[in-house]
């Protein structure tokens, strides 16, 4: 099914003019809970891996988290099913509040595995992702993460694989997983993704102080806000802009060439806002017996429900990425 963004609520650059220039196009990938195969983009589906080649790990040390006890991806699972199960109930049994007590408990840190194997995030070919702009020759991308916590900004750590389809002959089809995850948070639900393009603006910081200031009148008297109306689009997304918030952006710059890195993976931890402009039309009536509904299909939250935008380098592939929470 595909999901089709509401047209903005006026036309931004007939008021402003100026933001035409700045105008950059985005393919919100729209995932939403299914049983994507390794032949079909998805957000955490199975990655069309190589038997031959290593799943990658994570070298870190995870033991000294200082954080609650840790969760296994079984347990997740479980949590997440007996929440749905309950969801239309008034009030949980006896027995699944005593498993939900024993699920919470969680781990010890020591259990944590040597070297963490990556979760799958993301796979997306080049077919089903208009704006794929991946090394000569590779038409399929896999984003993988680990589940735990890295750096300042306390994100997933993120690795990304670019490949050629055709070349992967003999399939990995029981690749390694995590048996101890920090956050639950970072353990998305499988997901089938409809990408589409569109256009968007850049958030209120990234703006001249003149045409923000301009902006800032004009929406205190036409009572729309820029950025969330107009602007920047919500959601998982390729490319575009990124949508800074509660932080003033900063250039991300490559630690190889001193390139200004540009957005490329905008991970969210919601679909849409609350005021529903991003929603797209196919979701405008839909409700599910459970409490995913459109607005979290992934399941996954970043910080306090903010986005992780992955940038990369626009000289090469083979830099380095960096993340940063928006």
């Amino acid at each position: 099914m595909t999901r089709t963004t509401p047209p903005r609520p006026l036309d931004v650059t007939a008021v402003f003019p100026e933001l035409t220039a700045l105008a950059r196009t985005t393919t919100r990938l729209h995932p939403r809970p299914g049983t994507p195969t390794v032949h079909e983009s998805s957000v955490a589906g199975p990655l069309l891996w190589p038997a031959d080649e290593p799943w990658p790990v994570c070298p870190d040390d995870h033991t000294s988290s200082y954080y609650r006890t840790l969760q296994s991806l079984d347990d997740v699972r479980r949590y997440r099913q007996l929440l749905d199960d309950a969801w239309a109930r008034p009030q949980f049994t006896a027995e699944e509040h005593a498993e939900l007590d024993r699920l919470r408990a969680g781990h010890p840190s020591d259990r944590v595995d040597p070297a963490v194997p990556l979760l799958p995030i993301a796979q997306l070919y080049a077919r089903d992702t208009p704006g794929f702009n991946g090394p000569d020759g590779c038409d399929l991308l896999q984003v993988l993460w680990c589940p735990f916590e890295h750096g300042d900004e306390a994100l997933p750590g993120v690795q990304l694989r670019w490949r050629r389809a055709d070349d992967v002959a003999a399939l990995l089809t029981d690749p390694p997983a995590p048996f101890l995850v920090e956050h639950d948070d970072y353990v998305p639900e499988a997901c089938v993704v409809h990408p589409e393009q569109v256009r968007e603006y850049p958030a209120p910081h990234e703006l001249p102080g003149g045409l923000r200031e301009r902006i800032r009148v004009w929406e205190d008297a036409e009572g729309l806000v820029y950025q969330y109306e107009l602007g920047v689009a919500t959601g998982w997304k390729l490319g575009g802009w990124a949508p800074w918030s509660f932080r003033d952006p900063s250039p991300e710059i490559c630690g190889v060439c001193d390139a200004v890195m540009q957005p490329f993976l905008y991970v969210d931890s919601s679909e849409w806002d609350g005021n529903d402009s991003w929603r797209p039309l196919e979701d405008a009536d839909e409700h599910q017996a459970d409490h995913r509904y459109p607005h979290v299909p992934t399941r996954v939250e970043i910080g306090r429900s903010y986005g992780m935008q992955i940038y990369t380098c626009p000289t090469s592939h083979d830099h380095p990425l960096s993340t940063v929470t928006q």
